[in-house]
């Protein structure tokens, strides 16, 4: 139980970040509806366990090189920006839609795939794994195991549980959404993706000296 009890607290903690992945997950669901938030949501947790993978499966040393992570922080920088001039400058001219059911969609894989490339390709996100798992090994004690599996199954499942309760808060208000505040929100998330982007691309020297 102390080892549920200790995931939980983490993925709680995770679940209030505020960064790209918070805003992409609302804006699809007022826009797209619950099933294709819960889409990007599925995304962001399959990238969320392929870090846990890659640290689990000893190549943390590889992530841990200060060129590879200066390299990355430019390309996750350069995608976010590119998210966020597409919000920014197209999204937000778009008349509204009505909700389209995921069902129906033959293009619903791309939103699970916006979900996996935004939080995917942020080297904070890899970062964060890496120390979550360093806490887990020398503090809580948690080896390569049983354990191990059980802490991380728990974080990720309570980070994916608190994303799909945004996207479903997000869809319940969408009855009170019009086209003008529809085009604010993209406009924010435009500018935050962008501003989260230039970020990114700023701290990349960083990374070298780290």
């Amino acid at each position: 139980m102390e080892i549920v009890f200790n995931g939980l607290k983490l993925g709680l903690v995770l679940a209030f970040l505020i960064g790209p992945v918070f805003f992409t997950i609302i804006q699809t669901s007022v826009e797209r509806g619950f099933r294709n938030g819960v889409l990007v949501s599925l995304g962001v947790s399959l990238s969320d366990t392929m870090y846990v993978a890659i640290c689990y499966f000893g190549l943390v040393q590889f992530i841990n090189d200060p060129d590879f992570r200066y390299y990355l922080a430019y390309a996750g920088g350069i995608i976010l920006i590119l998210f966020g001039i597409y919000h920014l400058f197209i999204k937000s001219r778009r008349r509204m839609t009505a909700a389209i059911d995921v069902a129906s969609e033959s293009k619903m894989y791309r939103y699970f795939i916006k979900g996996f490339i935004i939080n995917g390709m942020s080297p904070m996100v890899l970062i964060f794994w890496i120390g979550t798992i360093s806490i887990a090994s020398l503090d809580f004690g948690y080896s390569k195991g049983i354990e191990f599996f059980i802490f991380f199954s728990v974080v990720l499942g309570t980070v994916l549980s608190t994303d799909i309760l945004k996207a479903y808060l997000a869809d319940k208000l969408r009855a009170l959404v019009t086209h003008r505040l529809m085009v604010i929100i993209n406009i924010v998330v435009g500018i935050c993706l962008i501003i989260f982007g230039a970020r990114l691309i700023w701290s990349a020297g960083d990374f070298l000296h780290v």
